[in-house]
This record gives structure tokens, C-alpha cells and sequence, in this order.
């Protein structure tokens, strides 16, 4: 499934016209994205939970030489943790 298709299914879900739909899922990206940002959790009940984890500054090697090796700096990065209703729906 990709965003048009998520696009589709809420206009379908909603009855609303797909360029409502777009737009709101839009905003839910946005504010994950923003509350990521700023380093906040984002936890959506029986979904599961988004947050921005520190990952530590560590040799990274090519993979078509592994002679050479470079540092990749400290940064943070989205994770995501699925929730228990969504881990068993999938199950």
C-alpha cells in the first residue's frame, strides 16, 4: 500500500472526497513528523508508538570495499514499535 491507496481507503472508510482524505493524511504525517522533530513520543492506542531514538557515532564500511571504512556521525532516527492489537491482527 502506498499514500494513494491510504488515500483511497479513507475516502472510502469516510465517504468524504479523496481530496479531503489527502488532506488529512497529510496532516497526520506533519504532526508525526513535527512531534518527531522536537523529539516527543507519539503513541497511538492499539497502533502503536513513534519515536526519535539517538543512535551513537560508529565505523560504517563500504560494501564494495570493506577496506575502507568511514565514521558516521551520532544522529536520531525514527523508530517505530507496533502496538499489541496491531501485532496480533497481524499475527
Amino acid at each position: 500500500m502506498n499514500k494513494r491507496d491510504l488515500v483511497d481507503a479513507v475516502a472510502d472508510a469516510t465517504g468524504r472526497p479523496k481530496t479531503e482524505a489527502a488532506t488529512a493524511v497529510d496532516a497526520i504525517f506533519e504532526a508525526i513528523s513535527g512531534a518527531l522533530a522536537r523529539r516527543d513520543k507519539v503513541q497511538i492506542a492499539g497502533f502503536g508508538s513513534f519515536e526519535a531514538r539517538y543512535v551513537k557515532e560508529r565505523e560504517v564500511f563500504n560494501p564494495q570495499d570493506r577496506s575502507q571504512s568511514s565514521m558516521k556521525p551520532a544522529h536520531y532516527a525514527p523508530k517505530f514499535k507496533p502496538g499489541k492489537v496491531l501485532k496480533d491482527s497481524v499475527a
